[in-house]
């Protein structure tokens, strides 16, 4: 039996990474593993192993369940699983309660929720301030 991942994608509205993402061109199915490079303009998600690299023009979605191992790189993050290696987003990078990293996180705009585990480095641009715009319940 398959473990259901904890990003709704059939419901995205609640993650602004994906909120541009209206489907993935690639996906890494649970109990799947892949090793190598990826690249492109698509958008990835990631349920299973990955052990490699990625140097991505689109949106990198690591479900709760995923893991990779090795250097990221995409416009947009999006991170529930675990990761061990440096992480840079050009754009933003969402780092989700259940997420556990090891490694350097880069990126201009980068929302950790409470409860993700980080050990590393985080690594950000100008420091912006904003009101965050969601109801509240």
């Amino acid at each position: 039996m398959s473990k259901e991942p904890k990003i709704n994608l059939a419901s995205n509205k609640g993650r602004r990474s994906l909120d541009s993402v209206d489907g993935f061109t690639t996906s890494i199915g649970p109990g799947s593993i892949f090793t190598g490079t990826i690249g492109g303009t698509g958008h990835i998600i990631v349920l299973g192993s990955v052990e490699g690299s990625s140097d991505l023009e689109g949106t990198l979605v690591i479900g709760d369940g995923g893991q990779w191992l090795g250097d990221i790189t995409a416009k947009r993050i999006v991170i529930a699983g675990h990761v061990e290696g440096a992480i840079t987003a050009s754009e933003k990078m969402e780092i989700l309660s259940t997420a556990r990293i090891i490694g350097s996180l880069t990126s201009p705009f980068i929302a950790i929720a409470e409860g993700a585990v980080h050990e590393g480095e985080i690594h950000m641009g100008e420091v912006k301030r904003f009101t965050d715009q969601r109801e509240r319940e």
